[in-house]
């Protein structure tokens, strides 16, 4: 399919072609991309939350008190989840959250994510994203000309600093070079801003 590609200042720059077996998918796998998501949702989660359990608290392990003859529950130290200062019992422990998904699942998953955008009307395709410079505002305008408001813009495999600086500091807009573009990012941003190298990038990695 042909699709119009535009400039930065939203001017006419020609058009480009786009794999259809790449972003002209007409059934959206919802169940793949959500896959995905919950992958790389628990993929990134640290992981690093840990409470000290009964092993791990400071105390003596001397027996309390004797086993019969006072009234007491018995106790074999102070350490215990009951007692004051004690451990906790089945609490978190350091560990990974990441799940399995498979590599060809992970490619499908984003191609859907990737027509779904174009099912929707939300593409833009750019030509390139450079700034003159790395003032926020003027960048805003330009992207608020574009239509943009909640976005997600796919640059090449380096991003113009300039432009990278200019909308750090921008609501709702994320910057990503070609080798970070993620179903997460695409999808929970309105509109997704590709550039033309960036096309090609994502074409050559899913081709397969």
């Amino acid at each position: 399919m042909k699709v119009a590609v535009k400039t930065l200042e939203n001017k006419a720059a020609g058009d480009i072609t786009l794999d259809d077996d790449i972003f002209g998918l007409k059934e959206i796998r919802a169940d793949s991309i959500q896959q995905m998501v919950v992958y790389q949702l628990a993929k990134r989660r640290g992981g690093n939350h840990k409470v000290k359990e009964r092993s791990e608290v400071t105390g003596t392990g001397k027996k309390p008190h004797a086993q019969k003859g006072t009234g007491r529950a018995r106790a074999g130290d102070l350490k215990r989840n009951i007692d004051r200062g004690g451990g906790v019992t089945h609490g978190p422990r350091v560990r990974s959250h990441a799940i399995d998904l498979p590599k060809k699942i992970r490619l499908f998953a984003m191609k859907h994510a990737l027509s779904s955008k174009v099912l929707a009307g939300k593409l833009i395709i750019l030509d390139d994203i450079v700034a003159k410079d790395h003032k926020t505002k003027p960048m805003a305008d330009t992207l608020t000309k574009l239509g943009l408001k909640s976005a997600v813009i796919v640059g090449g495999q380096e991003v113009d600093t300039n432009f990278a600086r200019a909308t750090a500091n921008i609501p709702m807009i994320d910057v990503l070079p070609s080798q970070g573009a993620n179903v997460y990012d695409i999808m929970r941003r309105d509109t997704l801003v590709l550039t033309k190298s960036a096309v090609n990038d994502l074409t050559e990695k899913l081709k397969g």
